[in-house]
């Protein structure tokens, strides 16, 4: 199991260098991209990550999720905070 990542509201998650999102239009599916690593991802996760661009706040994508979604935002951020905790464990993504 990894250990646990604080993560700020203030805080703006992004790709580090070296990953990337990609669509796979032969498939018809999105990747998270890594050097010899590549993780098929569910479209929650994608929805999540699009937003990763290290211009806007957690707390922004989260707002901007629970708009797009009409969920409620407590829940929204509970699925967004376990995602990034785990893909910046395994350094997928900066905080």
């Amino acid at each position: 199991m990894s250990e646990a990542v604080a993560i700020s509201t203030e805080s703006k998650p992004h790709l580090p260098r070296g990953m990337h999102l990609k669509h796979d239009a032969t498939r018809d599916e999105w990747l998270l991209m890594a050097p010899e690593r590549v993780l098929k991802l569910n479209p929650v996760a994608v929805e999540i990550l699009k937003r990763c661009d290290g211009k806007a706040t957690l707390g922004e994508i989260i707002d901007q999720l629970a708009v797009a979604f009409a969920a409620e935002r407590e829940r929204i951020e509970t699925d967004v905070r376990a995602l990034l905790a785990e893909l910046a464990a395994k350094r997928m993504v900066d905080l």
